[in-house]
């Protein structure tokens, strides 16, 4: 689609028109409108057989409004009109303008102070870092019906979930040029069929200034980076992955907002849009400012632009970064720097009402969709409904597990008895909360290593344990994610301005390690035991796990007809042979996985494809195996 740049050198004057009722007003006014898009910003239209731009922006602080653009030379030649209803909304239809068309907002301050902005509800932007909006639609032809009708089906918490997180800019390149969202929509559903997982999650698409905040200093809440091309292109790419059978996942950033000049940072010569008050304003961690939750427009704002991507753009759900940082007055602050609530405690009132009927809403206007908290405190109730006095997400990020289990595999395996308890804490707590297992992107960079380089021990040894690494989180419970190339075994840390090392996939280890992901995916999404009750605790049952001295585990996994899969987690480079565990049902237990297989890059060490019970008591049960435990291997194994 080529701009169609109607509209240079517009002499017209702006027509006092409205695209708001009453009863809009008064939802943005309460905090309660979520398609605040569909009135706000620049939408085409037609007025007495002309067309031209329907104009809408909130400025309640403003002396007057100018639409500029290279339509009227970027001049103040055409003024809005304020609403007579003390909503703060300027609007007016200007004739003789069209798609394509670069604009911004002149906020001319009653003290006569001036700013150019970005529309805060602009579909399109122009590519960084240039930084006007850009009129445009968001007609498109979807192919993906089959997907939206039965999509409940696969964002059910009791249908196997494995996501890839990934990072657009810097998973494929093309001559060091990024992808285009065109090219990535023929590669990436390829890509998660052939890998087998479920879903992809995208760090932030949103339009950013700064490429190297990787999408988290977001300016454009409405309008997808145009680095890799027009939206369209990015409804195309969630198109084809949903054609794929995969669903998408998009990171999106409630929490805070960047400075840029041109962006919704002291919109209107006041802090309209972020706190006045400096000491709940500012976040110190990303220097940047935090939203309003207080306010009801502000709430509005953010509500419609979590709806506008669940509908417009058919995402299936949004992973909310940086809950904790909302929930706490005094995050990252020292004493002194922070206010505290009316009652007296640090807890961000506001926040927690916003995100209440944040939640609320999305689930209410889009029931067969996730919402998904990235929390890192033990901030109680996180994924349970908001009636029973939760913050009503539907899944949140296992922080604790990822660091305890991260910190146990980077242990050299002769000291991992003494730190036993890092492995096996986590099911003590891991049915408080719908918990995703997150092996993500904050932890493969900044000197962190990749997940590959952690691993202790000789190169054998490295891939050994990130291969049980894998096999141990898809048979813990939680829905899971790995991020990009860990499901090969990148070596190099990730760099935002460089593609994955594809080469290494040449490499037998290498992969070895991604064939394992497949099979890990292929068995998880067959098998309803791994997945169907990750979040009941009659889903799984331990067997043992006190022999700390021999670095095992062993547990079961059940789904709710009373499907079994035991899986024996060997943490040492030792081999275990006739190593005995009690299961409940006699007969023959067939070896569904084992990470030491020679297509894995493993030395083979296993039980032939299955192993006979015996009728001799161990754990408690009246039968047991006898098994060899292959080193720094695990093995998954169903009664027949």
């Amino acid at each position: 689609m080529s701009p169609e740049r109607v509209g240079r050198g517009v002499s017209k004057q702006v027509i006092p028109r409205s695209a708001l009722t009453d009863f809009d007003v008064y939802l943005f006014r309460r905090g309660k409108h979520c398609r605040l898009y569909e009135k706000l910003g620049a939408h085409l239209a037609e007025v007495d057989g002309e067309g031209g731009v329907q104009f809408g922006v909130w400025a309640p602080n403003a002396g007057s409004v100018y639409v500029i653009g290279d339509f009227n030379g970027w001049k103040p030649d055409h003024k809005l009109f304020p609403r007579a209803d003390g909503s703060g909304i300027w609007e007016g239809f200007l004739p003789g303008v069209g798609r394509g068309a670069l604009y911004k907002y002149r906020i001319v301050c009653r003290d006569g102070r001036c700013f150019d902005k970005a529309d805060p509800f602009a579909f399109r932007s122009e590519t960084p870092p240039a930084t006007a909006s850009v009129v445009w639609d968001l007609e498109y032809d979807w192919s993906d019906g089959e997907w939206m009708r039965t999509r409940g089906k696969h964002n059910s918490l009791n249908s196997p979930i494995s996501i890839y997180e990934c990072h657009l800019g810097s998973w494929r390149r093309r001559d060091g040029a990024w992808l285009s969202y065109a090219e990535m929509s023929e590669e990436i559903p390829k890509y998660l069929q052939e890998a087998g997982f479920t879903h992809i999650e995208l760090l932030p698409v949103m339009e950013h200034p700064f490429y190297g905040s990787w999408g988290y200093q977001t300016t454009g809440y409405f309008a997808p980076t145009a680095r890799y091309g027009e939206p369209q292109g990015l409804m195309r790419l969630i198109d084809k992955v949903h054609q794929s059978g995969r669903g998408v996942y998009l990171d999106w950033v409630p929490s805070h907002f960047p400075t840029d000049a041109h962006g919704i940072g002291y919109f209107d010569g006041t802090h309209l849009y972020e706190y006045e008050d400096p000491r709940k304003r500012w976040h110190p961690d990303w220097r940047s400012y935090i939203f309003d939750y207080g306010k009801n427009e502000v709430r509005s704002f953010l509500m419609s632009s979590a709806v506008f991507w669940l509908e417009k753009y058919h995402a299936d759900g949004l992973r909310v970064d940086a809950v904790a940082s909302m929930l706490y007055l005094d995050y990252s602050r020292r004493e002194g720097e922070w206010v505290p609530n009316e009652h007296g405690g640090r807890e961000n009132l506001e926040a927690i009402s916003f995100i209440r009927d944040l939640n609320e809403t999305v689930y209410r206007e889009c029931p067969d969709v996730q919402m998904i908290a990235e929390e890192s405190t033990a901030w109680p109730m996180v994924s349970r409904p908001t009636y029973s006095g939760g913050l009503g997400f539907g899944m949140k990020w296992n922080m604790g597990w990822m660091h305890d289990t991260l910190d146990y595999f980077s242990k050299d395996p002769i000291f991992r008895k003494y730190h036993h308890n890092e492995i096996t804490f986590s099911i003590w707590y891991a049915f408080s909360e719908n918990f995703v297992l997150p092996l993500s992107h904050d932890e493969v960079v900044y000197g962190k290593r990749s997940l590959l380089g952690k691993m202790p021990g000789d190169d054998w040894q490295k891939f050994a344990n990130l291969r049980l690494l894998l096999g141990y989180m898809y048979a813990h419970p939680g829905k899971k994610l790995i991020f990009m190339g860990g499901e090969f075994g990148q070596r190099n840390e990730w760099y935002h301005e460089r593609a994955l090392d594809w080469h290494l996939l040449s490499e037998p280890m290498h992969a070895g390690v991604r064939r394992w992901v497949e099979d890990l995916n292929s068995t998880y999404m067959s098998e309803r035991a791994l997945y169907e009750l990750d979040f009941d605790q009659s889903g799984f049952e331990w067997v043992d796990f006190r022999d700390y001295e021999q670095s095992v585990i062993s547990f079961e996994r059940k789904s709710s007809s009373d499907d079994v899969v035991l899986v024996v987690c060997n943490f040492t480079p030792v081999p275990r042979e006739r190593y005995r565990v009690g299961v409940e049902r006699g007969g023959r237990w067939r070896e569904l996985l084992n990470s030491d297989a020679v297509p894995y890059g493993g030395a083979g060490w296993g039980n032939f494809g299955g192993v006979e019970s015996e009728e001799v008591e161990s754990h408690g049960r009246r039968h047991s195996l006898s098994l060899t435990l292959p080193p720094l291997g695990v093995v998954y194994l169903k009664p027949e």
